[in-house]
């Protein structure tokens, strides 16, 4: 069993952080597109480089899931990517 949260700006998530009963650690990123869509709606709201921009910045409430860090980070980024895109799919 691991513990996780999801870093988010406005929203948009960019990395899941998760710590499994030993203590072990695992970092991921969600694919590149998130961290460049955070940047076009940054530059689109005129904060990038603000004092807004860190301070939108947030953890997740901590969550479990079954599994090693390193698997539930895997995992969990996998998820949040694919239910962010079906959420937020336009066409």
């Amino acid at each position: 069993m691991a513990s996780y949260r999801v870093m988010s700006w406005h929203g948009i998530p960019s990395q899941v952080k998760a710590t499994d009963d030993t203590g072990a650690t695992a970092s991921t990123m969600l694919p590149a597109f998130f961290m460049q869509e955070i940047d076009r709606v940054a530059m689109a709201e005129g904060v990038a480089g603000s004092d807004e921009y860190p301070e939108a910045w947030a953890w997740s409430d901590e969550m479990t899931h079954e599994g090693t860090a390193d698997e539930v980070a895997a995992t969990v980024a996998m998820e949040v990517a694919e239910a962010w895109r079906q959420e937020n799919d336009r066409s």
